[in-house]
C-alpha cells in the first residue's frame, strides 16, 4: 500500500557521500584533486556524491507538486517507490493544499535549492557536492604538476579543471566532470 508523500521520504535512498561511489575515472580525478587541495592545506567537506534514481525521482517530483504546482495525481510511478502523492480530506476527496504542503516539507527537509533534474550527474557518478575551505594563499600542486598559489576561487576553479573536475559557479557545492 502506498505511503503518502511527508518527511518520512526524506531519509529514503540515502545520496552517497564517498568518492568511490562516483564512475571510476571522475573518482579518480576527484580522489587527485581532494589530494593535492589536503596537501597544500586546504580542507574538504563532501556533502554528496551519487544519487540513487529513485532519490531523483522523490526530489524532483517533490519540487514539481510543492513549488510549481503539478497536480500530485499525474506524478508518474517509479517501481521502488511506493508513494502517494496525493492527500485526501475526511471525505476522501483530494486535498491539493495538503499535497502542496507535504511536497514543499520535503523540498525543504532535502534542502533543494534549484530544481531538480531526474538524470543529472549525480545520478550518472559524474559530480560531486563539496566545500572547500581554508584554500585561500595556500600552495597547491595541479593535475599538470605545477605549483599554484591559490589566491581566489576563481584560482580554484582553474586548478580543480586541471584535474578534470570543473565548478559549476551558479551551484556552489557542485563540481562535475564537464561543469554541469
Amino acid at each position: 500500500m502506498p505511503q503518502l508523500s511527508g518527511p518520512v521520504w526524506v531519509n529514503r535512498f540515502p545520496t552517497s557521500t564517498s568518492v568511490s561511489d562516483l564512475s571510476a575515472g571522475f573518482a579518480a580525478s576527484v580522489n587527485n584533486f581532494i589530494a593535492a587541495l589536503e596537501a597544500g592545506g586546504a580542507s574538504v567537506s563532501i556533502a554528496a556524491t551519487l544519487r540513487p534514481p529513485q532519490r531523483a525521482h522523490l526530489m524532483h517530483y517533490a519540487w514539481k507538486v510543492g513549488r510549481e504546482s503539478m497536480d500530485p495525481a499525474t506524478v508518474p510511478a517509479m517501481a521502488g517507490v511506493d508513494i502517494d502523492w496525493v492527500h485526501r480530506n475526511r471525505r476522501g476527496q483530494a486535498d491539493l493544499t495538503a499535497s502542496r504542503s507535504a511536497a514543499l516539507g520535503m523540498v525543504g527537509l532535502y534542502g533543494i535549492v534549484y530544481a531538480p533534474a531526474l538524470a543529472s550527474r549525480h545520478t550518472e557518478g559524474r559530480a560531486i557536492d563539496m566545500t572547500i575551505s581554508n584554500y585561500v594563499n595556500h600552495t597547491v600542486t595541479d593535475g599538470g604538476r605545477s605549483a599554484v598559489r591559490i589566491t581566489s576561487a576563481a584560482a580554484l576553479h582553474t586548478v580543480g579543471a586541471s584535474f578534470g573536475v570543473i565548478k559549476l559557479v551558479s551551484d556552489p557545492p557542485h563540481w562535475s566532470d564537464d561543469g554541469h
